[in-house]
């Protein structure tokens, strides 16, 4: 799979797992006594966002623009 492609579907699939409907009424079990699974969700949505970011940056970037 090109890496476009493979760039293409990856956004498409974090902009899929962006629509957390499925914690929208869940309020237990809570991570660490605190959080409720929305906002633990969001926070490994975020991280794993991060790193798409950086794996765009780093494979996807064009060269031709550093020079």
């Amino acid at each position: 799979m090109p890496r476009r492609t493979a760039a293409a579907a990856a956004i498409a699939a974090a902009f899929f797992l962006h629509q957390d409907q499925w914690f929208w009424t869940e309020s237990r079990p809570l991570l660490f006594g605190v959080l409720p699974p929305g906002l633990w969700y969001h926070v490994l949505y975020a991280l794993g966002c991060a790193g798409l970011m950086w794996w765009l940056a780093r494979m996807v970037w064009p060269s031709h623009l550093e020079e």
